[in-house]
């Protein structure tokens, strides 16, 4: 078939590039978000998918929006049969959706019906899931609703981070998706409906999201830093300023000492203790505000804890 690919970040990228190297289908252009500055000295950057399109010779699309009429034009003088897409990050007018024969085929990080939304990873680990997977399915105009080609199952490991288990289903999502591609062409695919019920949301988290409230049970917090690793980031405040936080781990048994919620200890090894509303955490890597990560021991012998230390 004739492909237009349409991604953004990384994560894009294997799907692209096993579409590509399987020499099964033909993209004859890649669609993706503008340039963006970035850094330090502010620089335009370009994205994952548009670096690995350039190396490859295939002509890269960036429309300021997607129903923007020279983009619209420039794609139906492509003539699609059809677009898959992982993780664009735009919404798709009915303008642009009725051009390819065979629509625009997502590819989304999780089981559908069951977190529909920007951050479905995130979501996932959030709320404890032990499964999670990934989804082939068209695109109509609701949120992450169309009718569903193909699926993926995966358990979601213990320590796993966002950030982690996002890389492991981009790669296994990337065979899904290319045999959703090969289904389409051959015709031995049927689309099935969404169920009517498990239907959750998952809308993208935020940097207020992530401030962790020592309050909580240590099991939330655990959840909430690796959720948030490594975007938006985890963060608290240590004596007014901003602490970023690597995951930490719920203290066992033997080590769960009183201490008030975000009462700081150090406790054996220069392990560094936080309470909070269930026991303690043990803190990871830290990042103070302007210097890079370091083990919590190391920061905490630098800013010299004294009895009654807070994280809030």
């Amino acid at each position: 078939m004739r492909v237009v690919f349409a991604g953004t970040p990384s994560v894009a990228v294997p799907s692209l590039q096993a579409i590509l190297d399987s020499g099964r289908h033909d993209v004859v252009a890649v669609v993706t978000r503008p340039d963006k500055p970035a850094g330090r000295g502010r620089e335009l950057r370009s994205s994952p998918v548009k670096d690995v399109a350039a190396s490859r010779g295939i002509p890269v699309l960036q429309p300021r929006r997607p129903g923007d009429d020279d983009f619209l034009e420039q794609l139906r003088q492509l003539a699609p049969d059809c677009c898959p897409v992982v993780a664009y990050g735009a919404l798709l007018p009915p303008s642009a959706l009725a051009v390819p024969a065979h629509g625009w085929v997502n590819l989304h990080f999780s089981l559908l019906p069951a977190w529909r939304g920007a951050a479905p990873v995130q979501h996932a680990i959030l709320a404890g899931d032990e499964i999670t997977g990934a989804t082939t399915f068209l695109i109509e105009e609701g949120l992450d609703s169309g009718p569903v080609y193909g699926l993926l199952t995966a358990e979601i490991g213990p320590r796993e981070t966002a950030g982690e288990l996002l890389d492991r289903l981009a790669t296994a999502g990337a065979g899904l998706l290319l045999a959703t591609l090969d289904g389409i062409a051959d015709g031995s695919l049927q689309l099935q409906p969404q169920a009517a019920e498990g239907v959750s949301l998952a809308g993208k988290l935020t940097s207020a999201d992530a401030r962790v409230d020592w309050t909580a049970p240590a099991l939330r917090i655990d959840r909430l830093v690796r959720a948030c690793t490594p975007a938006p980031g985890a963060w608290t405040a240590f004596r007014g300023k901003r602490l970023k936080l690597a995951p930490v781990v719920p203290a066992d048994g033997n080590e769960q000492v009183e201490l008030r919620p975000g009462e700081l200890r150090i406790g054996a090894a220069d392990s560094v203790e936080v309470g909070t509303g269930s026991g303690a955490v043990l803190l990871g890597d830290v990042q103070p505000e302007g210097r890079g990560a370091m083990p919590a021991a190391a920061w905490a012998r630098g800013v010299r804890l004294v009895p009654g230390d807070l994280l809030e």
